[in-house]
């Protein structure tokens, strides 16, 4: 899996410890080496991340890797990005795009 900087992988092993137990609201990336627009994600995930640290923990999940995680929440499409607060995902969306938007439609569960 292509890893953004500063982002930590999550697995099937981990993800209920990481994800669902954590106090901070967790941004997923469902992401996998054969995406393109995952890798263009990247930069994007590493920046936020680090602008949002203390805000938002941001994780990826790599999909070839971690099939019970992904059957769980019907990821089919990458990349998949889901917002999970309070252990419960509240949103998710479908598709690369830029950090301005990815941040706008972060603001309401942020």
């Amino acid at each position: 899996m292509i890893k953004a900087a500063g982002v930590a992988e999550v697995t099937d092993a981990d993800f209920e410890a990481e994800v669902i137990g954590a106090e901070l609201p967790v941004l997923v990336e469902f992401t996998a080496d054969w995406c393109p627009p995952c890798r263009q994600m990247g930069p994007v995930l590493s920046a936020l991340a680090a602008e949002e640290e203390g805000r938002l923990k941001v994780v990826q999940l790599d999909v070839d890797t971690n099939p019970t995680t992904t059957n769980a929440y019907k990821v089919l499409s990458m990349p998949t990005f889901m917002v999970f607060r309070g252990g419960e995902p509240v949103r998710a969306m479908v598709g690369a795009r830029p950090k301005r938007r990815l941040l706008e439609e972060l603001s309401d569960v942020l």
